[in-house]
């Protein structure tokens, strides 16, 4: 499963977005940091990794239902796709 695990101080919340297993008690131990969220900035400090989450859940993972709404909410940019695209390209030595 992929859900929100609270981290900061108290009355200061701040959030890592883990992938853990669903019996796994809240802050427990996680498989994966795919992100964070600071709710106590203004606006709220969203910072996801599209790509491992869809690789997550290629495998199955769920999102709970607050983390869902932040990836409805922050979806992939179109200024960050071809960052991503261009770092998956295999050049031709051959070609140049």
């Amino acid at each position: 499963m992929i859900r929100l695990a609270r981290f900061g101080a108290r009355k200061q919340p701040y959030y890592r977005i883990v992938v853990i297993e669903k019996d796994r008690a809240r802050n427990g131990r996680s498989i994966e940091v795919v992100g964070t969220y600071n709710p106590r900035t203004n606006p709220a400090n969203v910072d996801l990794k599209h790509e491992r989450i869809a690789y997550w859940r290629s495998k199955g993972a769920t999102l709970s239902p607050i983390l869902a709404k932040l990836v409805a909410k922050h979806p992939v940019t179109a200024a960050a796709e071809p960052a991503v695209e261009a770092a998956t390209q295999v050049t031709d030595p051959a070609a140049a």
